[in-house]
C-alpha cells in the first residue's frame, strides 16, 4: 500500500488497528522523555496527520479522525490538515472535548483503545482509562507508528555527548545528585528514574545535540542512595567524559536496556515517578517489580533547575549582552537592505541571524527555529516560513522577528515587532497595547506568595480593556544551556508556581488577529528579591535581554508617565550594555533608537 499522503497513512493506520484489535488509536506528540521539542524520529503526529504542532494529540477510528490544537496553532493547524477528514479540536473553546473524553466517546463499549507506552505518559494513560471506565474499555499497548512508519523515517540519534564544565553550570554531577539524594529523602523515596532530558541535563550536566536547537543527549538516569546509572548510547560518550562521569559516581548502561535493567533490580526501593513525565512503559515496569515500591510525586528537579545558582545567572547575563550585539547587528544590515531596495523574504531574516549569532563567543546552536514572519503570517503564533511557502518583505507593515541562541554559558529568547514602513491605525493601536502590556509585568512588584497566573493578569489587562486577548502564556521559564521551553514556572492562567528570586520569565505579550497582523514584544526577565519591611518580601522582574525597542509606532498620548519611564531607563541601559562592544557607526545607530520619547 503507497503511503505518501495523509489518507492513505491514515488507511494503513486503520488496517493494522483491525489487525491487532483495537478500535481507537492515539498518537500523542510524545518521546519516551515527555519531550517539548522531540528528535524527528519522534514526529508520528506529523506523518500521520499533517499538523506541525506542539502539545497535541491525534485520534483515529474507524470511520474519523480529530488532532487537538492549542490557540498558537488554530490558523497553521486549519492550513495544514485542509482537504483531509481530519477534523480540528481547538483547545480551550467552549464545547470542545479533551482528546481523553473524545476518546471515551468514540470507543464502542467494551472497546480497545491502542497507543505506543513509550510514547504515552502515565499521566495520559491514567486520564484516558478514567473515560474508558463508562464503557468498559481497556487500553492495548502497541507500537503502530513503528510499524507503520518505516520508509524515510529519521534514525534515532546519537550525537556525541559531553558536560558542561563546573565553571558555567555552578556545581558537578556529584554535588547535583547529593542535592537530588537530600531531596527524595525529605520525600520519602530512595530511588527515581530520571527521563525528562531537561532534568537530566541539569544533573549531570549532560549535553549533546540530539534534538535540533536543543543540545541535550536521549538518556535515562536511575538514581539510589549510593549509585546512578546513565543509559544511554555508549558509544558516544567520549573516554574523557566517561572518565568524568565516573569521577561523579556515575555508570554508564546501554540506553535500550532501561526497562531490562529496571525489571531485573533487586535491592528494595521507594522510586519516586511523577505520572506527568515517566513513559507509561517505564512506569509499568517500575510496578511489576516487586522489590520497587512506586511513589507518585512531582519531579522535583524541576523546582531544583528553575531557580538558577549565581554563576548560572552570571553567565546568562552576560550571554544576553553577546545575543544583544547580534540582535542590534542584524536589525542594521535589515535596515541597511531594505533602504537598498533589495528584495528580501522572511527566509532571508534567517540567514541574517544566523550569520551574526554564529559569529558570537561561546555559540553553540539556535536556541529554537525562528520564526519570521511578516504582515498576516505573525497572526500564527509559531508560523515558520519554508522555501516553499514564503512572504517578501514590503515596505509597509510589520514583520515579527522570534529568535533565540544557545551559548556555552546560556540560553536566549527574545522577539521584536518591526515596523517597515507604512502602518494602519490599527497596526499602531496594537502595537502600542502590546508594549503597555510588556512594560506591566516588566515593572511589576508582588509578595512573594504570587504565582505565575496571578502575575499573568497583571500583564493582559491593558489589552483587556479593549476587550482583546491572546491564546497563549505570557511568558514561559527558559533553560541554562537548554531547551528554550523549561519550568515549573510560567506566566499564564493555569501556573500556580510561586515565583522566586533566580527565576528566569519571558515577557511576551502579543496580538494575534488572524490574516490581517501579529505582534510580540519579548524580553527574558529575573525575578529578585527587591525589598523586605513590616509587609513581607516584595519580588520584582529586571530584564537580562537589551536591545532596542521600536519606539515609531507608538501611537502619542496611550502611555501613561510611568510607562514612558519605563521604557527611556530600559533603553538607556541597553545603550550601556551594549555601546562599549559595538563599532562607533553601530553606537550611532544604537544612540538614536534609545533616544528618549515623552508623552
Amino acid at each position: 500500500m503507497s503511503m505518501n499522503t495523509v489518507p492513505e497513512r491514515l488507511a494503513a493506520l486503520r488496517e493494522a488497528m483491525k489487525a491487532n484489535g483495537v478500535d481507537v488509536y492515539l498518537i500523542p506528540v510524545g518521546d519516551p522523555h515527555a519531550s517539548e521539542y522531540m528528535p524527528d524520529h519522534y514526529t508520528a503526529l506529523t506523518y500521520f496527520s499533517g499538523f506541525h504542532g506542539e502539545n497535541s494529540n491525534f485520534v483515529v477510528t474507524m470511520t474519523e479522525s480529530a488532532v487537538w490544537a492549542d490557540g498558537r496553532y488554530f490558523v497553521q493547524a486549519e492550513k495544514e490538515i485542509a482537504g483531509t477528514e481530519i477534523q480540528l479540536m481547538r483547545m480551550g473553546e467552549p464545547g470542545v472535548p479533551t482528546a481523553e473524553q473524545y476518546c471515551g466517546k468514540v470507543l464502542p463499549e467494551g472497546g480497545k483503545l491502542g497507543l505506543c507506552g513509550l510514547t504515552a505518559s502515565c499521566g495520559l494513560v491514567r486520564s484516558l482509562q478514567k473515560e474508558l471506565d463508562a464503557k468498559k474499555g481497556t487500553i492495548k499497548l502497541l507500537n503502530l507508528e513503528d510499524e507503520l512508519w518505516t520508509e524515510g523515517r529519521p534514525a534515532l540519534p546519537a550525537t556525541p555527548a559531553w558536560l558542561l564544565p563546573k565553571e558555567y553550570a555552578g556545581f558537578s554531577p556529584a554535588e547535583k545528585l547529593g542535592q537530588l539524594r537530600a531531596k527524595l529523602s525529605e520525600l520519602g523515596c530512595t530511588a527515581q528514574l530520571v527521563g525528562k532530558l531537561d532534568n537530566l541535563a541539569w544533573l549531570l550536566n549532560l549535553r549533546a545535540m540530539d534534538i535540533q536547537c536543543t543540545p541535550y543527549a536521549m538518556a535515562y538516569c536511575y538514581v539510589t542512595p549510593n549509585k546512578a546509572t546513565l543509559f544511554i548510547n555508549t558509544a558516544r560518550v567520549s573516554a574523557e567524559a566517561a572518565a568524568e562521569l565516573k569521577a561523579n559516581g556515575v555508570e554508564l548502561a546501554e540506553y535500550d536496556d532501561v526497562l531490562t535493567v529496571l525489571a531485573a533490580q533487586t535491592e528494595e526501593q521507594t522510586v519516586l515517578a511523577d505520572p506527568v513525565s515517566v513513559n507509561y512503559a517505564v512506569y509499568q515496569t517500575l510496578q511489576a517489580n516487586p522489590a520497587l515500591t512506586v511513589k507518585d510525586e512531582a519531579d522535583p528537579l524541576l523546582p531544583m533547575k528553575g531557580v538558577k545558582n549565581e554563576v548560572e545567572l552570571a553567565h546568562t547575563r552576560e550571554a544576553h549582552i553577546r545575543d544583544g550585539v547580534a540582535m542590534v547587528r542584524f536589525q542594521i544590515e535589515l535596515e541597511n537592505r531594505l533602504a537598498a531596495g533589495e528584495e528580501l523574504t522572511e527566509l532571508t531574516i534567517d540567514e541574517i541571524l544566523h550569520k551574526y549569532r554564529s559569529a558570537q563567543d561561546k555559540f553553540l546552536t539556535e536556541s529554537f527555529g525562528t520564526i519570521a514572519a511578516y504582515g498576516p503570517n505573525a497572526a500564527m503564533m509559531h508560523y515558520h516560513a519554508t522555501e516553499e511557502d514564503h512572504a517578501k518583505l514590503e515596505k509597509k507593515g510589520f514583520l515579527l522577528v522570534d529568535s533565540g541562541a544557545t551559548y556555552m554559558d546560556g540560553t536566549t529568547d527574545i522577539t521584536r515587532t518591526y515596523p517597515l514602513g507604512e502602518l494602519t491605525e490599527d497596526e499602531r493601536l496594537f502595537y502600542t497595547w502590546t508594549l503597555q502590556c510588556h512594560i506591566d509585568i516588566a515593572r511589576a512588584v508582588w509578595l512573594d506568595y504570587c504565582d505565575g497566573h496571578m502575575l499573568d493578569t497583571i500583564a493582559r489587562e491593558p489589552l483587556w480593556r479593549h476587550l482583546i486577548n491572546y491564546r497563549c502564556g505570557t511568558g514561559h521559564s527558559v533553560s541554562h544551556v537548554g531547551n528554550v521551553h523549561e519550568g515549573p514556572h510560567a506566566l499564564n492562567g493555569r501556573n500556580t508556581t510561586v515565583f522566586k528570586p533566580g527565576m528566569i520569565v519571558t515577557d511576551e505579550p502579543g496580538v494575534y488577529e488572524g490574516g490581517v497582523v501579529g505582534i510580540r514584544i519579548e524580553n527574558e526577565l529575573e525575578c529578585y528579591h527587591k525589598a523586605s519591611n513590616q509587609y513581607g518580601e516584595f519580588l520584582a522582574f529586571r530584564p537580562i535581554m537589551f536591545v532596542p525597542i521600536a519606539t515609531s509606532p507608538i501611537v502619542p498620548g496611550v502611555l501613561s508617565r510611568d510607562e514612558l519611564d519605563w521604557l527611556n531607563a530600559y533603553h538607556r541601559e541597553v545603550f550601556e550594555k551594549l555601546a562599549p562592544r559595538l563599532t562607533e557607526d553601530e553606537r550611532d545607530w544604537l544612540a538614536k533608537k534609545c533616544a528618549a520619547i515623552g508623552a
